[in-house]
């Protein structure tokens, strides 16, 4: 693995299974120190020996994004411990409603966006400070963790769509906001990445409609331009170029990495 990230040091919240373990688990691997930031202290610390194994430093800090105390104690524990931040990754996700948006009761879009869009925009604000002032060329880099959702309009995908498009949105605001403070805020959107949560979910699908696994991954591969789902290593690969010293005058786009399923001009 090419060292693109060595001694930078990197904030991730969420910290899940899936995108959230490969995202560390890549940036470790690429060289960096890892923040570490969810709700759940034993999957923190499952996820610290991940990066600690390759060498890097890792600080666990169990924290409720939506929490403002807890955020503000996340800045300052990763500022003590390494002295600098050169990047925050947006990775932590509530599950909206599942629902047409015209059934769907507010508070459970409340809640969702608490997680998926005010959280994120608060980390930012909170960190931009010490991302200001990252030495390198690359300067700061704020990644969000978007999805190729807001490219759909199937009813029941439109409380994810509303979050996932909201936050598409704030970050091109945050891009020419920060940019003169020498921050750049990209989005990365995968589609179906190819992981437990998906493999279980295509079990489902095919044990409901009388057809192999195998089938219903070859129908959602079959969009495509590789026929293929994305696996996240792969996502977090991609991920991981935005904060990369190759990304230095990238800022203000979103990265689809999905195998060529949505053309966006």
């Amino acid at each position: 693995m090419v060292d693109l990230l060595t001694d930078k040091v990197v904030v991730l919240s969420g910290v899940g299974p899936g995108l959230g373990r490969s995202l560390g688990e890549e940036a470790a691997r690429m060289g960096a120190d890892l923040v570490l930031a969810s709700r759940t202290p034993k999957r923190l610390e499952k996820m610290a020996e991940v990066v600690r194994s390759y060498g890097r430093r890792a600080l666990v800090v169990p924290t409720d994004i939506t929490d403002e105390a807890a955020r503000k104690n996340l800045v300052d524990a990763a500022v003590v411990e390494f002295g600098r931040v050169d990047c925050l990754i947006n990775n932590a996700f509530g599950i909206p409603p599942m629902d047409p948006i015209t059934t769907l009761e507010l508070d459970g879009l409340r809640a969702a966006q608490e997680t998926n869009v005010f959280a994120p925009l608060r980390l930012s604000a909170l960190f931009a400070d010490a991302l200001a002032e990252t030495p390198e060329k690359a300067g700061g880099s704020i990644i969000m963790v978007n999805s190729c959702v807001v490219y759909s309009s199937q009813p029941e995908y439109s409380g994810y769509k509303l979050s996932k498009g909201t936050l598409k949105h704030m970050a091109s605001s945050l891009a020419t906001e920060l940019g003169p403070r020498g921050i750049r805020v990209n989005s990365v959107a995968p589609s179906y990445i190819y992981e437990d949560v998906n493999k279980a979910y295509f079990d489902w699908i095919a044990s409901e409609t009388g057809r192999t696994h195998e089938e219903v991954y070859a129908e959602k591969a079959a969009p495509t331009d590789l026929k293929r789902l994305a696996v996240p290593e792969e996502v977090a690969r991609a991920t991981l170029f935005l904060a990369s010293d190759l990304a230095s005058a990238v800022t203000g786009v979103m990265l689809n990495v999905d195998c060529g399923e949505f053309h966006v001009d």
